[in-house]
């Protein structure tokens, strides 16, 4: 593994951690074809727990198959692979050292009621990380929830061991419940302040949606207003939640969100790219589309955030 100026850069970022919470956040920045470019391009397939199969997969049924995703991020040369315990344990032998895995370790299904209260179970552990060879885990929290602050505590001790197991800690930050509106959820002051939320809890990698431009809360408009913060254009949005993270001093990447077609996605990418976002991570943009089209599609974005298109 030969690290880069924009890697070591980047690790450099992390100043309390073990090495080996830095080689695994290496073995993510140095992996596949953006490898060395301090990008990330990742495949998450949660979706299957969050939806349910039919709705997650039916659309390309070889996505059925947990070997299907591992096969396609790594023909795709992808920064790495994340998913919930099961998906992961099916393929692990056969993928075992391919691409690096992040272990999904909560999770919520489409069954669940609360919306207030929305909420995850953990479903997954450190120890199964480290069994399975992961070099991250990954926890979803809720902020706004009814529910927010068990959420937190979930998060700083599986946060605390992974790190004294040498593992990376990727947040999802997904604003939601409470008394949250449906717009608000990707408002570009929640979304920034849930991306701040995750750098205070200690995430190294930070997912968020990309943001509208919402504004959610009354006394942030004011304050957005009077500092006439730039959110008409979406690089203008990306740079403002990437600045929330420490001034960029930690790792944010974009959701790809719901099914779009190939130019969306690809404009997407390009806006995150001018805005100074460090990648994305797009599921069912992806795995939902057959194959020669997603591995078409993911050339293009890979392109798109080394410079190249």
């Amino acid at each position: 593994m030969r690290l880069g100026a924009d890697v070591k850069r980047i690790l450099g970022f992390y100043e309390s951690d073990n090495p080996g919470t830095r080689a695994n956040l290496a073995r993510l920045l140095t992996a596949g074809r953006l490898g060395g470019s301090g990008k990330l391009l990742i495949l998450p397939v949660d979706q299957g727990f969050e939806h349910g199969p039919a709705r997650s997969f039916a659309a390309n049924p070889a996505a059925y198959d947990p070997h299907y995703h591992f096969s396609l991020a790594v023909e795709a040369g992808l920064s790495a692979y994340a998913a919930p315990l099961g998906m992961i344990e099916a393929a692990a032998a056969t993928w075992a050292g391919a691409i690096p895995t992040i272990l999904k370790v909560n999770s919520a299904n489409s069954l669940a009621q609360d919306k207030r209260g929305a909420t995850q179970a953990v479903t997954g552990s450190v120890q199964d990380a480290l069994r399975l060879g992961c070099s991250a885990i990954g926890f979803t929290l809720y902020p706004g929830s009814d529910s927010q602050y068990e959420m937190m505590e979930d998060l700083r001790d599986l946060a605390a061991e992974a790190k004294a197991h040498g593992l990376a800690v990727v947040v999802w930050s997904y604003p939601r419940g409470g008394s949250l509106s449906g717009a608000g959820e990707t408002a570009l002051d929640v979304i920034a302040y849930g991306a701040h939320m995750a750098a205070l809890l200690g995430a190294h990698v930070i997912k968020v949606k990309l943001p509208t431009a919402e504004l959610e809360q009354d006394a942030a408009r004011k304050v957005y207003e009077d500092r006439h913060i730039p959110r008409d254009t979406l690089p203008d949005r990306v740079r403002h939640v990437v600045q929330s993270a420490f001034a960029g001093r930690r790792i944010v990447i974009f959701s790809g969100g719901a099914q779009k077609d190939r130019d969306s996605v690809l404009d997407d990418i390009r806006a995150i790219r001018d805005g100074g976002g460090f990648g994305s991570i797009i599921g069912r943009n992806v795995f939902q589309r057959p194959r020669e089209e997603a591995l078409a599609m993911l050339d293009e974005a890979i392109a798109i955030l080394l410079g190249k298109s």
